[in-house]
């Protein structure tokens, strides 16, 4: 008698319908799969929903600027007499506050980076109250800082110049309204770059002037250029401190608020558009090369 179940068996093969199985899928597990990926979905278009809403929620008031302006009007305003005048203005002084905002702040924010001064925390904190100072205060404490019944003011009448309302007061109050941006900016610049870069150059006999010029402030420039372009951007719509001690010579920003007291909003909008055109193409292009900059050294 044959113990095997078939003659195929007793041979040694296989028996139809005994194949191994393979792991079998736990019962519902595709359910739970698919409902895993439509929960995804609908929490990435919620996501992108509410990040668009806040997108145009940001740029509603340029939006609504546009939406108000029309061609005539524009070449209307813009073609007066003297129209552009503010413009120029409110350019050069803006480019002498990123001269001076450069020179003078750039040291520090290196200083601050690299923790080179005592008591840091105490410098820090003097940048960030000059932050937090609003731009009406700043312009009312400068007048007790540099007016003509101060000490400074005496020295600057003295050389012939003054602290208000004349071009060396809007620079004053620009600077002062932007320079703690740039700071704060180009102190992250600066503490980005590994210190262990600038060592092995003082190791390879560089002086220290020499590895800041051809090691740090290459390595920090996106940085730079972009804390740069925000207070170029902060000192073109520079106001509040602007309106106290510098009313004149009038910048583009003392421009829109006069028109709007004189002749009404929709007069003013033309210069809006002015300032906006003039004050954002910079730290757009700033921020597009720090980008690229930041993915070109993480690889």
């Amino acid at each position: 008698m044959s113990w095997a179940a078939s003659p195929a068996a007793a041979a040694g093969g296989a028996v139809p319908g005994d194949e191994p199985l393979g792991p079998r899928r736990p019962i519902g597990r595709g359910r739970f799969a698919g409902g895993s990926l439509r929960l995804r979905s609908v929490s990435t278009f919620v996501s992108v929903a509410g990040t668009g809403i806040i997108w145009l929620a940001l740029l509603g008031p340029v939006i609504a600027l546009l939406s108000h302006l029309s061609w005539n009007a524009i070449t209307k305003s813009l073609t007066a007499p003297g129209a552009l005048d503010p413009l120029v203005i409110s350019v050069e002084s803006g480019l002498v506050t990123l001269g001076v905002l450069f020179a003078v702040c750039t040291p520090l924010a290196w200083m601050l980076a690299r923790g080179k001064l005592p008591f840091p925390r105490v410098w820090e904190t003097g940048v960030l109250c000059s932050l937090l100072l609003p731009p009406l205060v700043i312009g009312l404490l400068l007048v007790f800082m540099v007016g003509p019944y101060t000490p400074i003011g005496s020295l600057l009448a003295d050389l012939h110049q003054s602290a208000t309302n004349t071009f060396l007061a809007l620079v004053i109050a620009e600077v002062y309204e932007s320079a703690p941006y740039y700071v704060l900016g180009a102190q992250s610049a600066f503490a980005s770059v590994e210190p262990r870069l600038e060592q092995q150059a003082g190791l390879l006999g560089d002086r220290p002037r020499r590895v800041f010029r051809r090691v740090t402030l290459p390595l920090a420039a996106p940085g730079l250029a972009m804390s740069l372009s925000i207070a170029w951007a902060r000192a073109m719509g520079a106001f509040g401190a602007v309106i106290i001690i510098a009313y004149n010579p009038m910048g583009i920003p003392l421009q829109i608020y006069t028109t709007l007291q004189e002749t009404g909003l929709a007069s003013a909008l033309p210069y809006a558009l002015v300032l906006l055109v003039v004050a954002l193409p910079l730290p757009l292009a700033a921020y597009i090369w720090s980008a690229r900059a930041g993915r070109r050294r993480r690889g």
